[in-house]
């Protein structure tokens, strides 16, 4: 149970809402943004000093039903009470090293995708493997180290020289925020592995918006089903994004695909024929 943390959670959550979203007078102005915590016990059906010291990291282990009612007061998602319940302690949680070792059948797989730009990353948002499409479409990863091929640490620190707009991408700011919520949960899940705590730090002490999306405490993005690069060599290219979960090294699959027949088809298709290593070349110094 990690009791600071969820403490600070469900302060944030708290106040974020107001009395009129659960169904209770506004009444005078109130000092603070948010319901009081005297409202949420209720709603939970608790005792107002219990949920204090939760908030306040005091609390011994709440029950599964207790959580239940503080999610239900709280409005929470089921990400969120998921989230919730990880921080209780009352969640499965994984308490050694995230993997990045990626199935072979996956690795072949990557290669059998035509026009479709596909990678695997990791927890951290590492990127794992990738096919020769998707080297030409963000760039080839083949050279970097492991730390520059890290997507959460190059779209709020730059990598490798790079700068943080991420291949020009046209929803860098939403990227960012799904960024921490994932992290977020992935400290939740491995919080005894020094690579997810340690970039976390990393982000948290060299990226002032990171810490300030951090504090936020969110735990839900939302669903990116589209994207627009804009590319050096074939200009902008909008893809559909698709990420599926391969739960059983909590690794993600990422495919960039576009209509059959639209000009970013065929943009995908030169780049297909051009590979990485023109399109590296022609990028600007």
């Amino acid at each position: 149970m990690d009791r600071q943390e969820l403490g600070a959670f469900l302060r944030s959550r708290r106040e974020r809402l107001r009395p009129e979203d659960v169904g209770l007078p506004s009444g005078p102005r109130r000092r603070t943004p948010g319901l009081r915590r005297e409202e949420v016990a209720v709603l939970a059906h608790i005792s107002t000093e219990y949920y204090v010291r939760l908030e306040q990291g005091r609390a011994p282990r709440p029950s599964g039903e207790v959580l239940a009612g503080i999610a239900g007061a709280l409005r929470l998602t089921d990400a969120e009470s998921d989230h919730l319940h990880l921080l209780a302690g009352t969640a499965p949680s994984r308490t050694g090293l995230h993997r990045r070792d990626v199935r072979p059948s996956i690795l072949a797989l990557l290669e059998r995708l035509p026009q479709t730009a596909a990678f695997v990353i990791s927890a951290t948002f590492e990127v794992l493997a990738w096919n020769d499409l998707a080297a030409a479409l963000m760039e080839d990863f083949a050279p970097l180290a492991p730390e520059d091929r890290n997507l959460a640490r190059r779209v709020f620190l730059g990598s490798a020289g790079a700068d943080t707009t991420l291949y020009g991408v046209s929803d860098a700011t939403e990227f960012r925020h799904h960024v921490v919520m994932e992290l977020r949960s992935a400290v939740a899940r491995y919080p005894s592995d020094p690579a997810v705590t340690g970039l976390v730090d990393e982000l948290r002490e060299g990226s002032p918006e990171f810490a300030r999306l951090w504090e936020r405490h969110d735990v839900q993005a939302a669903s990116m089903l589209t994207k627009t690069f804009r590319h050096p060599v074939v200009g902008e290219v909008t893809v559909d994004c698709d990420a599926l979960a391969l739960t059983d090294r909590d690794q993600h699959l990422v495919l960039y695909s576009a209509p059959p027949g639209s000009r970013s088809a065929e943009a995908l298709a030169l780049l297909s024929v051009l590979g990485a290593e023109y399109v590296d070349a022609s990028r600007p110094r």
